[in-house]
């Protein structure tokens, strides 16, 4: 069995279902909505697929209900573990793409004083988010992100308090 090409997607399955195993695509749909969602969105339909292709490559086992919905549910192969370990370890060599509605609006001439408070509401929303989930007990690699996220967030407020009347 060769080893597929492997996609920043297909390690947010490997390791969404290392996290929850046994894990269904559904329950990875959930967590990525609470989780890797924040900062990587993958389409939830392609988690479904990617399961599969996982499980077809030998990176995930796969069990399936005999009957009913005939529901899949996964668990990470020592080769899922290993690929995950080996891509985990390696240092990232490009950016993240800044995907932003308001920053693309003030960039084709919108009006930053009128983007400013929804932009500003949006980002303090998202922020105590964050701050509510960093009570929660976590892996120290899920504190680091969110940390990270946390990070952004109070530098978008402080962006956008420029423009506001909040500013």
């Amino acid at each position: 069995m060769s080893t597929p090409r492997l996609t920043p997607t297909s390690y947010v399955v490997l390791g969404l279902v290392e996290r929850c195993q046994p894990a269904t695509p559904y329950d990875i749909k959930q967590v990525a909505e609470l989780s890797t969602a924040n900062f990587w969105s993958v389409p939830h339909t392609q988690l479904y697929t990617e399961c599969a292709r996982m499980a077809e490559a030998g990176l995930l086992d796969e069990d399936r209900e005999d009957g009913g919905r005939r529901r899949r549910t996964y668990r990470l192969t020592v080769a899922g573990r290993a690929a995950l370990e080996q891509w985990s370890s390696e240092p990232a060599e490009e950016l993240y793409e800044h995907r932003d509605l308001g920053v693309l609006k003030l960039f084709l001439g919108g009006d930053p004083a009128a983007l400013a408070e929804a932009q500003l509401a949006l980002h303090e929303a998202k922020l105590a988010e964050f701050e509510e989930t960093a009570r929660l007990e976590m892996p120290a690699g899920m504190r680091l992100a969110l940390e990270s996220g946390i990070g952004h967030e109070k530098e978008f407020i402080r962006f956008w308090k420029r423009f506001g009347d909040k500013g």
